[in-house]
């Protein structure tokens, strides 16, 4: 669970007769690993902030930086990745800055690494709109193509506010390269680099709070190597078919809580990658989407390692997936410790799947070793299904069978029709704690020999 010590930073000022507040927060925490709680009521997750009033141009003072002071125009056209840099600069040297993104005003800005360490207690303030160049016909040639706003080696950080980050992914997601172009709907083989909207890289002791973000070209958040991260009441949206646009990823990143935030886009809500361990997912409401999603990990024949991961007290609507854990097959490594409690879920076409041949193309080919999975238990999930899927799926690897999977208070139903389909497994060992719906039969008994003899699951986390 994620402990928190909250700095307030209150601002006064008197302009004609009105008393302008301006109030920034810093929460420095600490992630202890995260319990597993027994809840049994999911809450809707409140509306993010509304948004705060940024100061007058002419107004300054110590601990405050407003781009506005650094020549940003905010006008949504003129290009201030110059002001805002300089803001950074100025503002990452002083202890408990704030660099302030203004209320009603909107600034274009270019691909940018924001780079530390800052002094601690530093804040990002966005109560105002930041937006990229427009598509890639007005992406300048020299700059990335990857990330659009990048935080590398920032420490004791918040991006927090009541703006708004768009990403105007339209004309990306239209490249003929993406998925969801080409001939019968298949990607063409171009160059397709499209950038991540938010990227934080080799940081620690994170909070992202408040923040509205929409429409990134790919990713909206990612988190590399990164350590103590702290996402809460945050809204994510983009189009259901937008291709790749997954809400929240995370690599090599341990220690994370994601709370109390409502996600739709075009991929999964939450996507946690190869390295990461102790992260806590509660009350996200997620959908349009395609779930929340452990993987995929073991591609090109690598190691994947993820442990201690629970996902509670969620609603996954209108979903192609609702929790999954993915994984190629040539991979090794483990998923060991994996909780998916008091999850509701509405019209998903497959509410639980663990799926080892997951494959992108026709091409794949079968191997023999797998990333192992084991300890993976279900609890009190609730809802309706899709009927075009089995409401649970268990796929596993034929030389490196899943194990311990456990299923307790588990009710599917069809959300349209009276015709109950049968869970499908395959090579998956575990038990059944309580009566299902629908009944679950399939699960094999014990632990394969295979698993006993090999060292399967040799894992090695920092």
């Amino acid at each position: 669970m994620v402990s928190s010590r909250v700095f307030l930073l209150g601002i006064y000022f008197t302009f004609g007769a009105t008393m302008f507040v301006s109030q920034a927060r810093y929460h420095y925490h600490h992630h202890k690993k995260h319990k597993r709680r027994h809840e049994s009521q999911i809450s809707i997750p409140p509306s993010p902030p509304p948004e705060a009033s940024g100061p007058s141009p002419d107004q300054n003072w110590s601990g405050v930086y407003d781009v506005r002071m650094f020549g940003a125009a905010g006008d949504g056209e003129t290009d201030d990745t110059e002001a805002f840099k300089s803001a950074w600069d100025t503002a990452c040297q002083v202890e408990s800055a704030v660099l302030l993104v203004p209320s009603g005003y909107s600034f274009m800005i270019q691909s940018t690494i924001f780079t530390g360490p800052c002094q601690g207690g530093f804040v990002f303030q966005d109560d105002g709109t930041i937006m990229p160049p427009d598509g890639p016909d007005s992406w300048p040639k020299n700059y990335s193509r990857r990330q659009w706003l990048a935080f590398y080696r920032v420490n004791e950080m918040a991006l927090q506010g009541g703006g708004l980050i768009d990403g105007r992914g339209e004309q990306w997601w239209n490249l003929p390269c993406k998925p969801h172009k080409g001939a019968n709907k298949t990607a063409l083989t171009t160059p397709c680099d499209s950038p991540i909207a938010i990227r934080f890289f080799m940081s620690n002791n994170l909070t992202v709070q408040g923040i509205k973000i929409r429409n990134s070209p790919q990713f909206h958040f990612r988190f590399d190597n990164c350590r103590d991260v702290y996402i809460e009441s945050i809204r994510i949206s983009a189009p259901a078919l937008s291709p790749n646009t997954d809400g929240i990823h995370i690599e090599n990143t341990n220690d994370v809580g994601i709370y109390n935030s409502i996600i739709s886009n075009g991929d999964d809500c939450v996507s946690i990658g190869s390295g990461c361990y102790d992260v806590d997912i509660k009350n996200v409401t997620c959908g349009p989407s395609h779930g929340i999603s452990i993987g995929s990990l073991g591609n090109h024949n690598s190691s994947a390692c993820a442990s201690n991961i629970t996902v509670r007290d969620c609603m996954i609507k209108n979903s192609d997936n609702g929790v999954r854990i993915k994984t190629w097959q040539g991979g090794s490594g483990a998923v060991s410790g994996v909780t998916f409690e008091n999850i509701h879920m509405d019209n998903v076409r497959n509410p639980i799947i663990i799926d080892q041949f997951y494959c992108l193309s026709k091409t794949c080919t079968n191997h023999t070793s797998a990333v192992y999975l084991s300890d993976i238990q279900y609890t009190s999930i609730k809802g309706t299904y899709d009927i075009r899927s089995p409401p649970m799926h268990f796929a596993c690897s034929d030389s490196v069978p899943c194990t311990n999977i456990t299923l307790s208070d588990v009710e599917l139903l069809p959300a349209k029709g009276d015709v109950v389909l049968d869970p499908i497994c395959w090579n998956a060992y575990g038990e059944l704690q309580t009566l299902s719906i629908p009944p679950v039969s399939c699960l094999l008994e014990g632990i394969p020999r295979s698993i006993l003899e090999t060292d399967a699951g040799f894992c090695r986390l920092n």
